[in-house]
């Protein structure tokens, strides 16, 4: 059984720069976000909040699964995707089929990003709980933690970051796809166009973000959110890969 490798994140957190990195590879074929896909927009999509937007014919949960597994009867995929979109169908099977990793951020950080383009996001589009009920689920399962990774770690040691990433899950360090040109990125944007993604259009690599976003200080929201959030990063992060 061929095993795909997938980042477990939350929304904000880098994901999406690192999924570049491993497109720059070119030994994996890539999927960014497919069950989010579903979640926001397939015939029995299961997004909380209201959506006048006609569902797309032919995309479904079903769909998604069986499309990525039949790629990866023919080679090597890495999936990027957030666990609050796949828990409802989460079950040993659908574990089994992946090589699990996970990436997290600092809700002082993800929660203004996010807020600046989503200033209305919901508490479960942030993802942290889901995220850690999988890592916990996965941790007592196997015995032992899945390979996990921080943002912060990422950003300012990508490459010792991802070094340590790549033997975890066991593949091969390749330099050279820590570097890249600026351009568009459509390949990682199935949602609005790509405003999401205005940071990775114009960067050559993985680095910190020069950034102006509010504090989690700032509001109502974004207070409540940071409280909820931040037990769930916290106890995650004690299990991140330590970084020589």
């Amino acid at each position: 059984m061929t095993r795909i490798l997938a980042l477990w994140a939350v929304p904000r957190s880098t994901s999406t720069a690192f999924e570049w990195m491993m497109r720059q590879r070119g030994d994996f074929l890539c999927r960014h976000e497919p069950f989010g896909e579903a979640w926001y927009f397939g015939e029995d999509r299961r997004v909380p909040r209201p959506n006048a937007t006609p569902p797309r014919p032919g995309l479904s949960f079903a769909a998604v699964w069986r499309n990525l597994r039949e790629e990866a009867g023919k080679g090597p995929v890495f999936v990027k995707d957030f666990p609050h979109y796949i828990m409802h169908m989460a079950d040993d099977s659908f574990l089994d089929r992946f090589i699990h990793s996970f990436l997290i951020r600092d809700p002082a950080r993800m929660l203004p990003s996010m807020y600046d383009k989503w200033p209305d996001f919901l508490i479960e589009e942030t993802g942290y709980a889901e995220q850690r009920i999988l890592f916990d689920r996965l941790c007592e399962r196997d015995g032992q933690a899945p390979p996990l990774i921080d943002a912060d770690d990422l950003q300012n040691r990508p490459e010792a970051t991802v070094r340590a990433y790549c033997a975890a899950v066991g593949i091969p360090f390749l330099a050279e796809a820590l570097r890249w040109e600026s351009g568009e990125r459509n390949a990682v944007s199935w949602y609005d166009g790509g405003s999401w993604h205005d940071n990775l259009r114009t960067s050559t690599g993985l680095a910190p973000q020069r950034t102006n976003y509010l504090s989690v200080d700032a509001n109502d929201h974004l207070q409540q959110a940071y409280a909820e959030c931040l037990p769930y990063y916290e106890a995650m992060r004690q299990h991140r890969l330590r970084i020589d």
